[in-house]
């Protein structure tokens, strides 16, 4: 039978009471979904709250302390969703609610009753609780109604419901609320109505549920005015989500099903400074060349692992980062990359150019690129005339298969050069392609037909391979 007072280390219905330096708090054990807890309170002084289950439960979570927690993390791959049975006991508030009886429900909701301000709460033993002992005798226990699960928490920032089976976002979600996970759940549509007590919220992470052609109606997150991130990828979304709140700063939604981009379905976020559309089905016939105009403030665009077969027209020109790798790539222009002058990094691996593809002047714009990626190509040689402040080249796997002494003449900057699994013999880079390069530490010739020579200059290091400083 467990012990009749709380003191440091006693156990009682899964819960272990612990002595903090600002007080008591408590750590639960048992069969109970994954949880955890932070409380901010300092007569509390409860630093986590961790229910690890030996073996998989069905039933739902424990109740919580009210009022306490600022972080709180379930995790369970067998509860549908989050609801309160219609009564329960609860003994002092100032050690803990009793655990929630079994249950599985598929819907999460509110319930009609709440707690009152003042209201009373019996003080009960641990052993008048216990499911193994019965209470004091002719006394007769006071039931109360469960609040909702979040109605309580007034404190909390940070929740996160992934792993699980819901089928929709939560209700009543707190004010204070920053984080939400829900990725990895069934959730096949969003309804605002369920997020407008959430205006605070800043990070929406949605990945890796069902959301299809409709899972994300215009407005549905607009309740959502101060939205910074907002995770959709690995889902079903044949097109950008319209009337995103304007202060989205992040928007990442690979994996999905977008096969097209007009000119108005990015207006509605001019703050944008990451889009992430990879491994969509973008083709370049129906990407509008308006569609990026308002982006003013986009810094990182991944369009890598579609079907383009050009560089999209109309980038914004603040870009610092473009992917476009695993496309259809077939030929390079000036036009697309003009007013890139802030562009640091381009990878354009795993297309199918060839050097005759890459027309004159198409670096002359690049003035700020450092890193190039024209790995996993057709190039027969290095292309001429590359951008001056280049720092790292990768051509690797593509049909090199000689090296002339003015290749790099452009890039006095370079530091690290990749040519492995290319067609390089021995002696088929020139003694004179390195000269003028102080800066080159690395020069990657592994996997090519034989051993290659390389003859670096006198200020640079003896170990071509090794790291860079």
């Amino acid at each position: 039978m467990p012990p009749p007072s709380g003191r440091a280390g006693d156990r009682w219905d899964g819960v272990q009471l612990c002595a903090g330096s600002r007080g008591w708090g408590f750590r639960a054990w048992g069969r109970h979904p994954v949880l955890s807890c932070v409380s901010r309170l300092p007569t509390a002084s409860l630093v986590s709250t961790h229910y690890a289950p030996a073996q998989p439960s069905t039933g739902q979570p424990p109740s919580l302390p009210t009022t306490l927690c600022s972080r709180l993390v379930i995790q369970h791959p067998r509860i549908l969703s989050w609801s309160s049975p219609p009564l329960t006991l609860r003994p002092e508030p100032a050690l803990i609610t009793p655990s929630l009886p079994p249950t599985q429900i598929s819907q999460l909701t509110t319930p009609k009753l709440e707690f009152p301000a003042d209201i009373s709460v019996p003080l009960v033993s641990p052993s008048a609780l216990h499911p193994r002992s019965p209470g004091p005798r002719g006394w007769v226990p006071r039931p109360t109604p469960v609040p909702s699960p979040t109605s309580k928490l007034h404190r909390l920032e940070y929740l996160d419901l992934s792993h699980n089976q819901l089928a929709a976002v939560p209700a009543g979600l707190p004010r204070t609320l920053t984080v939400l996970h829900l990725g990895r759940n069934r959730i096949q549509q969003v309804e605002a109505a369920r997020l407008r007590g959430a205006g605070g919220l800043r990070y929406l992470l949605l990945q890796h549920n069902q959301l299809g052609a409709v899972g994300l109606p215009a407005g549905a997150l607009r309740p959502l005015r101060g939205l910074h991130t907002l995770h959709v990828y690995g889902n079903r979304l044949e097109r950008v989500p319209l009337a995103l709140p304007r202060r989205l700063r992040s928007l990442v939604l690979p994996h999905n099903r977008v096969a097209a981009l007009g000119a108005r379905d990015l207006a509605a976020t001019p703050r944008l400074a990451e889009l992430n559309l990879a491994y969509n089905h973008l083709v370049s016939a129906r990407v509008h060349h308006r569609a990026f105009r308002r982006l003013r403030a986009l810094r990182s665009l991944d369009l890598a692992g579609n079907q383009l077969t050009r560089v999209p027209s109309g980038l914004p020109t603040g870009l610092h980062t473009l992917r476009l790798q695993r496309n259809q790539l077939r030929a390079l222009e000036p036009e697309p990359l003009a007013g890139l002058d802030q562009l640091r990094e381009l990878s354009l691996a795993h297309n199918r150019l060839r050097v005759g593809d890459i027309e004159p002047g198409t670096w002359h714009e690049l003035q700020a690129l450092q890193v190039l990626d024209l790995s996993h190509n057709q190039l027969s040689f290095v292309p001429p005339d590359l951008p001056e402040a280049l720092e790292e080249l990768h051509l690797q796997s593509n049909r090199i298969s000689h090296v002339g002494p003015e290749a790099f003449l452009s890039t006095p900057s370079l530091r690290a050069l990749f040519l492995r699994a290319n067609r390089l013999h021995m002696t088929s880079i020139a003694p004179e392609a390195f000269l003028g390069l102080p800066h080159l530490c690395m020069v990657d010739t592994t996997g090519n037909p034989e051993q290659v020579l390389i003859q670096l200059p006198s200020t640079a290091p003896r170990q071509p391979q090794a790291g860079c400083p």
